[in-house]
């Protein structure tokens, strides 16, 4: 595809968090740094106010490592997905885009990592009658319990072929294993890095430990 850039010869670049899909920021880019990222694999932009080329990471190390590259149907945009080694804003936020000018109070988007720092924080800054609290409190063996229980409910559910419980009982299970994660000190991203390095759609994969 012929990509269109504009009278300034830049072309809007929505860099996407390769894991999350969060949205991280949008930056510019003209042919040369657009080049360098493709050759280096790692983000380049052009800054329209100090109208030079910028690496991202190059000063603070926090580097976005591209995944893909894809232009919109008219050719005058791209979606980059990136692995971020850090903070995408200079701020220090994981994004730039961190306040909401407007959500729909009818359809709220689920996300897991939300979910994770909700669980998180139950951890760090306990709370009086939360069942999340009170796994905690109970430790590992507890919540290893739980997961094994709720795997055993899959099963079940499964074995069935009732959709609907089979649903409701995969929400259990992945909300517990969200709870051991936490526990384990284990990141939503450890565990999609992990899966990204596997080719888990057709081949079966077991870990092997050092002896």
């Amino acid at each position: 595809m012929n990509l269109k850039f504009d009278e300034n010869g830049l072309i809007p670049a929505i860099v996407q968090d390769y894991y999350t899909k969060q949205v991280l920021t949008l930056a510019y880019m003209n042919a040369e740094s657009l080049a360098i990222t493709i050759s280096e694999k790692k983000t380049c932009f052009y800054s329209r106010s100090r109208k030079c080329l910028w690496r991202k990471g190059e000063t603070s190390g926090n580097f976005q490592n591209v995944v893909s590259i894809t232009a919109d149907c008219d050719g005058d945009a791209l979606v980059v997905e990136v692995v971020k080694d850090g903070p995408a804003c200079h701020t220090g936020a994981e994004s730039c885009f961190n306040d909401a000018v407007f959500i729909s109070d009818e359809i709220k988007p689920f996300c897991y990592e939300g979910l994770y720092n909700l669980i998180k924080g139950r951890k760090t800054d306990p709370k009086e009658g939360s069942y999340t609290t009170y796994l905690f409190d109970k430790g590992i063996d507890k919540i290893l319990k739980k997961v094994g229980e709720e795997c055993t409910e899959v099963l079940i559910a499964g074995a069935k072929k009732d959709k609907e419980e089979t649903i409701y009982e995969l929400a259990d299970l992945v909300y517990h294993c969200m709870v051991l994660m936490v526990e384990a000190d284990i990141t939503l991203k450890d565990v999609t890095h992990e899966l990204s390095k596997r080719h888990v759609v057709d081949h079966k994969v077991k870990q092997e430990r050092m002896q």
